[in-house]
C-alpha cells in the first residue's frame, strides 16, 4: 500500500468563470489525522469533493487509496458532507444500516453493527426512534455513525464540528482519535483552528483557493519564535540594553519580545547583573492560531469565524 492515503497535484476548479480552487497540492499520510483549515469560501469543500470523485477537477491529478479514479475506492471511504441529510421518518438504526448499504454493506449486517454503534455511543435507546424525534446533536451522531458503519479505511468529514455543542464536539474528537488509533486515515475540514491543533498531525492551510502551508502542525508553529514575557521590579537600568530592540512594555506592565537567537541564559545573566529584579519570566511557544495568522495573514484569520459565509 502507498504511504499516502490521498495525494493531489495541481487541482483546479472553476465555477461560472470564477476560480474556486487554484492549483492545490495535498499529501495525506495513511493512518494520520489531517486537517484542512481555512475560512468559509476558501475552497475546502470543493477540494474534498474533487478528492472523493464527487466532482472532477478542471486540471490536476488525484489518487485516493491507490486509485486514480476515486470512485473506484468509494466502498473504502466514509464521507460526512457539510450538508447533513437523513430521512426524518427513518429509525436511527435503519438510517445507519442504509448508509452502510450505500457502501456495499448487507442490510442485516448493517443493522447489527448499527445497534452496537448506537449502544457504544450512548444512543442505544434511540435505535428505534425516528430521526425527526432526535435532538440535533443526536441526529448528527447518527449520521456520523452511518459514515463509519462499513468500517472504512478513510474517513472524510467536512466541517464535522459545525452546529455541535461543546459536549458533542468533545465526543466527536474522541471518536476521531479512536478511529485513527485503529489505523484509519481521517481527513477533515474546519474553520476552527482549536480542533485542528488538538487533533491533527498534519494540516493544509487554504485561503482563496490556494494552499498557503502544508505540513506538520509543529512545523507550522516553528515558523514563529517563542515569546518572552518579563516583569521586573526596576523600571530602568543597565539591564535595559540587554533587551532585544523589538521589546515593548505592554499594558500588563510586562516586557514582550521574541526569544533571542542566543537563548534565554545570556539575557538572564544580563538582567541579574544589571539589577533588573526579575519578578516574572515566562517563555510561551506560539500556538497554531498565531502560526495561521503569520502564514495566511490577519485578514484571512479574521474571516475564520465569520458566520453565514457560503463554503466553497
Amino acid at each position: 500500500m502507498h504511504a499516502f492515503a490521498i495525494e493531489a497535484r495541481g487541482l483546479v476548479k472553476d465555477f461560472a468563470g470564477k476560480r474556486a480552487v487554484d492549483g492545490i497540492d495535498l499529501a495525506v499520510p495513511g493512518g494520520a489525522i489531517y486537517g484542512v483549515l481555512g475560512p468559509n469560501g476558501a475552497g475546502k469543500t470543493t477540494t474534498l469533493r474533487m478528492l472523493l470523485g464527487i466532482i472532477d477537477p478542471d486540471a490536476g491529478t488525484r489518487t485516493l487509496l491507490d486509485e486514480t479514479e476515486p470512485l473506484k475506492a468509494a466502498r473504502l471511504v466514509g464521507y460526512l458532507p457539510e450538508e447533513r441529510g437523513l430521512y426524518p421518518a427513518m429509525a436511527a438504526r435503519e438510517a445507519i444500516a442504509f448508509m452502510g448499504a450505500l457502501r456495499g454493506l448487507p442490510l442485516a449486517e448493517g443493522r447489527r453493527r448499527a445497534g452496537e454503534l448506537l449502544e457504544a455511543h450512548g444512543l442505544g435507546d434511540a435505535a428505534g426512534r425516528a430521526i425527526r424525534t432526535l435532538s440535533k446533536g443526536m441526529a448528527q451522531t447518527v449520521q456520523l455513525l452511518g459514515t463509519l458503519v462499513h468500517k472504512p479505511r478513510l474517513i472524510v468529514l467536512d466541517e464535522p464540528f459545525s452546529g455541535l455543542d461543546a459536549l458533542n464536539q468533545g465526543r466527536l474528537e474522541t471518536l476521531i482519535r479512536a478511529q485513527a488509533a485503529e489505523g484509519v486515515t481521517v481527513l477533515f475540514s474546519t474553520h476552527v483552528i482549536a480542533h485542528a491543533e488538538r487533533l491533527c498531525e498534519r494540516i493544509a492551510i487554504i485561503a482563496d483557493g490556494r494552499v498557503r502551508f502544508e505540513g506538520g502542525v509543529q512545523e507550522a508553529r516553528d515558523r514563529l519564535r517563542p515569546q518572552v514575557r518579563l516583569g521586573t521590579r526596576a523600571e530602568s537600568g543597565p539591564w535595559r540594553s540587554a533587551l532585544p530592540p523589538q521589546a515593548a512594555c505592554g499594558s500588563d506592565g510586562l516586557w514582550h519580545f521574541e526569544l533571542p537567537d542566543s537563548g534565554i541564559e545570556p539575557l538572564l545573566k544580563a538582567l541579574i547583573d544589571g539589577g533588573a529584579g526579575i519578578e516574572t519570566l515566562s517563555i510561551e511557544r506560539p500556538g497554531l492560531h498565531d502560526a495561521f495568522v503569520a502564514i495566511a495573514g490577519e485578514a484571512v484569520a479574521a474571516r475564520m469565524d465569520e458566520p453565514g459565509a457560503l463554503a466553497a
